[in-house]
C-alpha cells in the first residue's frame, strides 16, 4: 500500500467518522432545563452574531499567520530547522501544544462527561474522560507505529541491498587487499546515514499528519460550540483566546511540516485545513443553532468523547514525538545551554496557554 493511499484512508475515515458524529450533535433535544440555554443580560443573539462572524476572520487569519510563519521564512538563515533559534521556538509552541490537551481539552471533556444533565449510571460511576483519553494515546501510538512501517516498507529492497554490500566487504577485503576493503566499508557507512534520514523525514512525516489530526478534532469541536452559543460574556474573550491559540499552535504544526519537507501540494492541504477547521466549526454552529443545545445528554456526551479522544492524541503527540524527540536528541544532550534555554520556552508556552484556560 502506498504513502498516499494509507493517507487518503485515514482522512477519509476520519471525515466518515465526523459526518456520522455532528448530526447526532447538531439534533440534540432535551425535554428538560439541560438542552435548554438560560437568558440573561449576556445573551444577545444579534451582537453574538456579529462577534461570531468578526471570529471567523480573526482566527481565519491568526491560523494562517501561525501555520504559514515557519514556511515562508524558512529562507531566513536564523529560522531555519538547523539553527538554534527554531528549537527554541519550536519548543514553546510544542509548550502550547501540551497545554492545549491538559488545560483545554481535557477540562473539557472532563466537564461534559460529568455533567449533573448525565445519568448517574454510568456516567458518574467510571472515568470515562481519562479511560478515552488514555485508550486515544495507545491508537495514536499505533497509528504513529504503522504508518512509520508503511513508510518503511517501500524502501526495504535497499535496506536488503546494504545488508548483501554488508556481507560481501570481508571477501573482497581477502581477494583485493585492503583499500577495497576500506572503499566497500565506506560505502555502507555512507548508504546507513542515507538511510537513517529517509527514516527521519519519515518519521517526521507521521508526527505532523497525527498532530494536524489531533488539531482538526478539537478545533471543530470549539468552534462548534462557540458558533452555537449566543452568551456575550463566554463570546468576547473566546475570540481573543483562540486567536492566540491558533497563532502559536499553528507555529508548531508549521514547524513540524517543515521538517517534514513536504511537496507544495501536500503543504497547502495541511495549512488550509489547519486554518479552516475552526472557522467551519463556527459557521456551522451559527448554522445550527436553532437545533443545538450544548447541555443535552447526546450533545454533551458526543463532545465529551471527542475532546477527550483530542486530548490523548495532543498530549502524546506534544510529549513523545516533540518534546521528548527533541530534549532527548543529539542536538539538545550536546548543548546543556540550548537545552536550558528550550525549557525555559517550554515553560513559557505551557504557562501562557494556561492563563488563557481561564477565558476559553
Amino acid at each position: 500500500m502506498s504513502t498516499y493511499k494509507v493517507n487518503q484512508t485515514i482522512t477519509l475515515a476520519f471525515s466518515l467518522l465526523l459526518l456520522l458524529l455532528l448530526p447526532s450533535i447538531s439534533l440534540a433535544t432535551s425535554p428538560d432545563d439541560c438542552g435548554i440555554q438560560t437568558e440573561g443580560i449576556c445573551h444577545n443573539k444579534p451582537k453574538a452574531l456579529r462577534l461570531k462572524i468578526i471570529a471567523i476572520a480573526a482566527i481565519l487569519i491568526a491560523s494562517m499567520i501561525g501555520v504559514c510563519l515557519p514556511l515562508v521564512t524558512k529562507s531566513v538563515p536564523a529560522l531555519h530547522p538547523d539553527r538554534n533559534l527554531f528549537v527554541v521556538v519550536k519548543a514553546f509552541a510544542s509548550g502550547v501544544i501540551l497545554a492545549t490537551g491538559y488545560m483545554h481539552v481535557l477540562p473539557d471533556s472532563f466537564n461534559d462527561l460529568q455533567s449533573p444533565c448525565l445519568p448517574e449510571n454510568p456516567w458518574h460511576k467510571f472515568p470515562f474522560t481519562t479511560f478515552i483519553a488514555m485508550l486515544s494515546a495507545v491508537c495514536t501510538l499505533m497509528v504513529d507505529s504503522l504508518m512509520l512501517t508503511f513508510y518503511n516498507r517501500n524502501k526495504k529492497g535497499s535496506s536488503d541491498i546494504g545488508a548483501v554490500v554488508s556481507s560481501e566487504s570481508p571477501m573482497e577485503f581477502h581477494g583485493h587487499g585492503h583499500g577495497h576493503c576500506h572503499g566497500g566499508a565506506m560505502e555502507v557507512v555512507g548508504h546507513d546515514i542515507e538511510e537513517s534520514k529517509k527514516v527521519a523525514l519519515r518519521r517526521n512525516r507521521v508526527i505532523a499528519q497525527v498532530l494536524e489530526l489531533g488539531i482538526v478534532v478539537h478545533s471543530v469541536v470549539i468552534g462548534l460550540g462557540m458558533g452555537a452559543s449566543q452568551n456575550l460574556c463566554m463570546i468576547r474573550p473566546l475570540v481573543a483566546a483562540l486567536c492566540f491559540h491558533q497563532l502559536f499552535e499553528g507555529m508548531g504544526l508549521g514547524g513540524c511540516i517543515l521538517q517534514a519537507e513536504y511537496g507544495l501540494k501536500m503543504k497547502s492541504i495541511l495549512v488550509f485545513f489547519f486554518s479552516v477547521t475552526t472557522p467551519f466549526g463556527i459557521a456551522l454552529g451559527i448554522a445550527l443553532s436553532n437545533v443545538y443545545r450544548d447541555g443535552s445528554p447526546t450533545a454533551l456526551i458526543v463532545v465529551g468523547v471527542l475532546n477527550a479522544s483530542s486530548a490523548g492524541l495532543l498530549n502524546y503527540t506534544a510529549l513523545v514525538d516533540l518534546l521528548s524527540a527533541d530534549f532527548l536528541g543529539p542536538r539538545l544532550q550536546g548543548n546543556v545551554r540550548l537545552q536550558m534555554i528550550a525549557f525555559v520556552a517550554v515553560l513559557l508556552g505551557v504557562g501562557g496557554m494556561s492563563l488563557m484556560a481561564k477565558w476559553a
